[in-house]
Parts: C-alpha cells; structure tokens; sequence
C-alpha cells in the first residue's frame, strides 16, 4: 500500500476539497454543499466532538438521512479519530436495540426520530453524548451548535495508521443476525483507490447515490453525489421517475442502485422510451441482477455503457467485477442453462480461492482444502479490502476468518467455482444449498433455469423436510396455475431440476432491507413448510 493510500478517508477528502472548493460536493433537492463548505463543516464538527469529550477510539451511533449533516458528520468522525457505528435503520426496533448494545457507543448522533427511538427503546445508554442531526429539537445539542463550538475549538488532528479502527459497519441480517464488521482506515483507502481505477473515476463527475455509505466514496473520489428523494430502506419501491428525473437533470455520468432499483427504473424506462445519454457508468450489487433486468435498463444507455455488478460483501468489497456486455453476450445464457452467475474476474490486488465446502472453522490456510477448477467450493479471498473481525463477536470471526501468516483470509459464506476463462461463478449461499436424497442442490443454479420464463420475476429455492420446493415470485397478472404446470414442465426437461416436483407461487418474497434484493429463504422454508401442511 503506497504512503497516499495509508492516508486516511477524511484526510483525502479534505485535500480533494481544498482543489475543487466552490465546485458541488453535494446535491439534495434545493440544497447544494460545495468542497469548501462540507470541509469547513467537518474541521468544525471535527473539533466540536473532540470539545465536548470524545476521544480517538471511542466509538458514535451515526443514524441520520442521507445529506449534508450525514456527510459532514462522518468525515468528522474520521478526522478525530472516532469510530462511527452505521447501521441499516430498517432492520427494526429490536435489531436496532441489539446492535447499539454491541456496539456500546459512547456518543449518538441522530435524526429527531433516531432519539425518539432512542428514548422508547433505551437504546444507547452508554451515550454520553447525544447529538441532534438534520433537524431540532428543544433543549437537545443539535450538529449545528455542535459546528458552532467547533469553530472556537483547536485540536490535534488524529494520525491515522491503516490497521486502526475507522468504523463499525453492521451487516443487513439476510443470513442470520446483523454483525458489526470492523473497518480500518487502511481497508477504506484501499477501497477508494480500486474504486478510482476500476472505474477511471474523474473529479468533478456527477454520480447520483441511492445507497447512503455508497454515496461518501462518492465525495472521498471528488464526484459530487447528487441524492435523489427516496427511502433509503426501500430501493425497490423508489419512484422511478424520480430518480430518472434526477439523472437527466443533473446529467449525471454515474448511478449506483441496488438490483430491485435497476430493475423497477428499467422497466419504467422501457414502457415510456426514456434515454439517458449521458450516463456513462452504471453499478449494482448486493445480489445477482437478472440478465433481464440489465437488457431491460441497457435500453436506455448510449451503445457501449455498461452496467457493472461488482461482486462482494459488507466484508470484503470489492471482490469481482463483471460487466453487462458479456453477460449478455454469453453468460447469461448460461446462467439459464444452471450453470450459475458469472461474477466476473477477480479485481486487481484481490487473491480469490475456491475451497472444499465444511461448515467447521478453518483456523489456518494450511488446513483449507483448494477445490479444482470447475468444482463448486466456497469462496474465499484475501487482500487489502479484506476486513479482520467482527466486533465483539469471536465465535463469527473465527468461523469467517482464516489466518494466513500476518493477514487473514475471509470466507464469503458463498459457493462457486473457476471456468476455464478464469471467471468466478456465484451458485449461492452456503447456508441456502438444499439436501436431497440425490445429492445438494445449489440455489441460484437451480433457479437460473425458471427465472428464464418470462412470466417469473424470480424464484427461490428452499428445502422443506428433505424435498426440494420452488417458491415463485410470478409477474403481475400471471395466470399461476398454469404458470406451475409449465414450471414443472421445465423441471423435468433439465437434468439439475428433474428431483424438483413441487412449485408455490408467493405474491412477494420477503427480502433484505438494504437493498431489497436478497430472498430470506429461511422465511420461505418456513411459509412453503405451512402450506404443505
């Protein structure tokens, strides 16, 4: 890692600011926040919080809405040294209660219904700093006064080294509970600098955000992150004129949005003939993105604009990167033939391995076992956008973590295997492979071949007391039915299928809340399990 890479994030977003100043840093609704205002903002709120008693280590609950307080605040944090803790506001009441307890924060910055939370949930009482974000509240220390006494404060600057703690990001809970992943400076600047490269970023492009944490390497790359009126914890309900209307107003060249918002946009873009000929670079991740999906949005974009679906995790990120041309060119059709997700190449400085699947802890790289080429195995990776630990939870690190000398190894809880070419192909979720009598099937190989039909949206495939079941989310209007029989009818054509006999439709999958494209199979299982009473 060079000497500018060791740097940390708010360090290169204050030297980025001090070359663009006036230029827009920050763009939501009728507000715009330059470089220069949203640096001033974090020097002041830098030294406000260190005023008021935080110290480099301790740790902040960060629950405000995507704007300039959000922004502002966050880089302060990083600059003095604080760790915030960010978390998913839609997990719900009693999974936010369980996270803040973990987490044991020593500060809480948060909207006027963060604190009301707070208050009915007792969550937080640790906090012995309580901050009001975007927005007021009577007799509460606000972010403005908090600025305010930042501006009449001095300190000394916090000297970040790459392994020290930068935050604490909790994972959505699709697989089992939220954990907090621990970022260090060293892993957030090797993100940025993949980030820039993949995608031969340039300062001054215009990138509109629809994921919040998303939305800081926007600004960290110099971009200015234009946020679109949206809720945050629905991606798949956005309204896609809105965001539609945001990109072509803005003439945005970049648009990161989760798999359900790609394809609502897309479809809203197909029926009404919209283009968007200045949008240069499209990104979607968090789950598999139907090739049905990218056709569908490609429609809109200028010949040769890509959809990129990077592959990763809140604990490593990014891992693979793949490209909609060759989905569509090639890949997707194997995808429908059960061959599952091609996920690309592995990004550079990234090391991706395949080993034997086991569900026990792996504590050494010397007892992993490598899979051959083309043998599906879990996928393991290594490198500087790799994290160590989860926070206060040693049995998941060691379940997750396998050391290799002085770095450590992370399993993606993901299986998937090598072609020929070198690319990564994703077949599903370690925890989701169902157990037959015939053998283990894996999820998304098997439901690459009925989410070809064009009456599915998608499909999900659960186990129910040693059979295989196919939950089916179908397209409005579907006669279902007969959806079914043509269903079981595909089954028997394909060799990977033929075991499948049994087809539920379900009006709407239950899914994750951070970007509402990953199926909670568990809740499928459970709901198929009742209907086979």
């Amino acid at each position: 890692m060079t000497s500018a890479s060791r740097a940390d994030v708010a360090s290169r977003f204050l030297k980025i600011a001090s070359r663009l100043g006036a230029a827009p840093a920050l763009i939501r609704g009728d507000e715009t926040a330059s470089f220069a205002d949203l640096a001033r903002d974090v020097e002041r709120l830098a030294a406000g919080v260190r005023r008021c008693g935080l110290r480099p280590g301790e740790r902040a609950a960060v629950l405000i809405p995507p704007g300039r307080d959000f922004f502002a605040v966050t880089f302060a944090l990083f600059r003095a040294g604080v760790v915030p803790v960010l978390i998913d506001p839609g997990i719900g009441f009693s999974s936010m209660g369980r996270c803040l307890e973990e987490a044991a924060p020593a500060a809480f910055i948060g909207s006027p219904k963060a604190h009301l939370g707070r208050l009915l949930g007792r969550w937080a009482p640790t906090a012995h700093l309580r901050v009001v974000a975007d927005g007021r509240v009577p007799g509460m220390l606000d972010v403005r006064a908090l600025r305010d006494a930042g501006a009449r404060a001095s300190f000394d600057v916090f000297q970040a080294s790459p392994d020290a703690a930068a935050a604490v990001l909790f994972t959505s809970g699709s697989t089992g509970v939220p954990k907090g992943v621990v970022y260090t400076h060293g892993v957030f600047s090797a993100q940025v600098d993949l980030l820039r490269s993949m995608f031969d970023v340039k300062e001054g492009e215009v990138s509109v955000a629809t994921f919040p944490l998303f939305a800081l390497f926007d600004v960290a790359l110099g971009m200015t992150a234009v946020i679109p009126d949206m809720d945050f914890t629905r991606p798949g309900a956005a309204d896609p004129a809105e965001i539609l209307g945001v990109l072509q107003k803005h003439r945005a060249r970049q648009l990161f949005g989760s798999p359900a918002l790609i394809d609502r946009v897309g479809r809203y873009g197909e029926r009404h003939g919209v283009a968007l000929p200045d949008l240069q670079r499209v990104m979607s991740a968090g789950a598999p993105v139907p090739a049905k999906a990218l056709a569908r949005f490609s429609k809109m974009l200028n010949p040769g604009v890509q959809i990129y679906t990077p592959y990763g995790a809140t604990e490593a990120l990014p891992v693979a990167l793949m490209g909609s041309r060759e989905v569509l060119s090639e890949t997707g059709a194997m995808t429908e033939a059960g061959k599952g997700v091609c996920v690309g190449r592995p990004v550079a400085g990234v090391q991706v391995s395949v080993i034997r699947i086991t569900d026990a802890a792996i504590p050494d790289w010397d007892d992993a076992a490598p899979e051959k080429r083309g043998v599906v195995g879990e996928i393991v990776v290594k490198g500087d956008v790799v994290t160590r630990e989860y926070f206060r939870r040693p049995q998941d690190t060691a379940a997750a973590k396998i050391r290799d000398g002085a770095r450590v190894r992370h399993r993606m809880g993901d299986l998937g295997y090598f072609d020929e070419q070198g690319r990564l192909w994703f077949c599903g979720r370690k925890a989701h492979r169902v157990k037959t009598a015939g053998g283990e099937l894996y999820t998304v190989c098997v439901e690459g071949v009925f989410n070809a039909h064009p009456a599915v949206r998608r499909t999900a495939l659960v186990g129910v007391r040693g059979e295989p079941v196919l939950c089916v989310e179908p397209e409005p209007g579907t006669n279902t039915i007969r959806l079914e029989e043509e269903l079981s009818e595909i089954a028997r054509r394909h060799e990977l299928t033929r075991d499948i006999r049994k087809f539920l439709c379900h009006p709407s999958f239950p899914v994750d809340i951070r970007h509402n494209a990953k199926i909670f199979r568990e809740k499928l299982a459970v709901w198929a399990a009742e209907r086979g009473r």
